[in-house]
């Protein structure tokens, strides 16, 4: 018999998720290979009744203040970090011999080219017998049939020209919810600050039901322009967000809707919604990682999104499908509290292995595994002290309470020191004396891959992403470029 961490219960062995055996969820990649391998013998790591953490898994600095916590020496993620750029750096290096070869084939073609012989003007000349120098012939400055002077870019394409031969005025989009914003009032602050500072008149494109922003602001990019704006919920700005995912186009957000965690996470003005519209002419950019989670679901397909804030799998996706929207739209973020009151009173614990790259596999009776780039939520909850939104990381919260005094263990790890001791000189010296519980277990890294028995819900920045067995996360380091106000303070982001 084993015994799972958090759980205090004894669970048979063939609970485990395993490749190959009856009944059992499908897995993939690292967690799906080690699972197989487990079947052979080198079974996951089984997380003790003890109460004891897994002792391989990345020290999170949320733990350093406890007196059983990792020294600040310990801490180090650039590692983590530099993860996410091999691939590509390998990937660079490897092209870079094509692409000598092809360098080398070029200039051996010019120097063949140099070496031939110059044509006979003569012959040049037929069939009208003129020879004409280049000054016979005008620059390209005609209107075409677009009525447009024209000019001939670098791959030989024609383009409009602007007034005078100087390029044409930037342009920006935005992308927006009407059912979270006063559309009119926005389009005019919009077209209007986008005149003062000299742009073009701004591109608009509305979220729709089967368009949660997505598709828009792919359109927006095809049409060149040179910022945008959303304005809307969290999961407005998740799909916007994913679309302009290594763009390299800066994205301004207007604070809209009821959470805003993004915004709230990166501090900017949550009130003012003309600042950060003024901002994309005048403000600054910062980059900021994002996350990528792709789903497995129950009938064998799958699917990869993005999310900027968190995600996750098990109660906290529950709690979201339970919440009333009616609700939501009368009292807000607050309307997640009779979400969760819902979701506890039929709350189980259910067996997933997961895996962290470069650690072991585990196994683990969870009620909800999280998978973050922020870690403030409303109403001054921080749920993941010192996460980053630029290091490279993603941050891992797996919630494994036994009973109702587990759930009080979550509660005072989160409300209370998390949130409320850690900001005083005199509550760090009582958590620094105080040991950790394993209710809720902190842990870095590049991702996780992670396989349940059963489907479980998933949910990416507050939107329902129904069911899934197994769920694998990655991170993209400063993938995308965002607006601040100028001055905006960014160092501790």
């Amino acid at each position: 018999m084993a015994t799972a961490s958090g759980s205090g219960e004894e669970s048979p062995s063939d609970d485990v998720p395993t490749a190959g055996a009856s009944g059992d969820a499908p897995t993939s990649g690292a967690a799906g290979d080690a699972a197989s391998r487990g079947v052979a013998g080198d079974a996951p790591v089984e997380d003790v009744a003890t109460g004891e953490i897994p002792a391989d898994l990345n020290p999170h600095p949320a733990d350093a203040i406890y007196a059983d916590g990792p020294s600040t020496s310990e801490i180090d993620v650039s590692d983590v970090a530099a993860e996410g750029t091999d691939a590509a750096a390998g990937s660079a290096k490897g092209n870079a011999p094509a692409e000598a070869d092809a360098s080398a084939k070029t200039g051996g073609d010019a120097s063949a080219t140099a070496e031939a012989e110059p044509p006979d003007p003569e012959a040049a000349a037929e069939p009208d017998d003129v020879i004409r120098e280049p000054g016979d012939v005008g620059s390209d400055t005609t209107d075409d049939d677009s009525g447009e002077a024209r000019r001939v870019g670098p791959g030989g394409e024609t383009r409009p020209i602007g007034s005078e031969g100087e390029r044409p005025s930037p342009k920006a989009a935005l992308v927006y919810n009407p059912i979270k914003v006063d559309a009119d009032a926005l389009r005019d602050t919009v077209t209007r600050l986008a005149a003062e500072a000299g742009w073009s008149e701004p591109l608009f494109y509305e979220t729709t039901v089967d368009d949660l922003g997505d598709d828009v602001t792919r359109q927006a990019l095809d049409e060149g322009v040179d910022a945008v704006l959303v304005a809307g919920g969290d999961g407005t700005v998740r799909a916007v967000s994913e679309a302009m995912s290594g763009s390299g186009v800066p994205l301004s957000i207007v604070p809209s809707g009821t959470g805003n965690l993004l915004a709230r996470n990166l501090k900017l003005p949550l009130t003012e919604p003309d600042a950060m519209v003024r901002a994309v002419f005048d403000g600054d950019t910062t980059s900021i990682d994002v996350g990528w989670t792709e789903l497995a679901r129950p009938d064998g397909t799958s699917a990869e999104h993005a999310f900027v804030v968190m995600g996750g799998i098990g109660l906290d996706a529950a709690m979201i499908a339970n919440t009333s929207p009616q609700l939501k739209k009368t009292v807000g973020w607050v309307a997640y509290v009779d979400g969760a009151a819902r979701s506890l009173t039929s709350a189980k614990p259910f067996r997933v292995v997961y895996e962290l790259p470069g650690h072991r596999l585990h196994s683990a009776r969870v009620q909800s595994v999280l998978f973050a780039n922020c870690g403030k939520l409303p109403a001054g909850l921080d749920l993941i002290p010192e996460a980053s939104v630029a290091d490279g990381a993603l941050d891992i919260v797996i919630f494994q309470p036994k009973g109702l005094f587990g759930w009080l263990f979550v509660w005072r790890r989160v409300a209370w020191d998390n949130s409320f001791l850690r900001r005083f000189r005199a509550g760090r010296r009582v958590l620094s004396l105080r040991t950790r519980d394993n209710a809720v277990v902190y842990s870095r890294g590049a991702g996780i891959e992670l396989a349940a028995h059963d489907a479980q819900p998933v949910q990416l920045d507050g939107d329902e992403f129904g069911e899934a067995l197994s769920v694998k996360t990655r991170v993209e380091p400063s993938a995308l470029l965002l607006v601040v106000p100028k001055g905006h303070t960014t160092e501790d982001l």
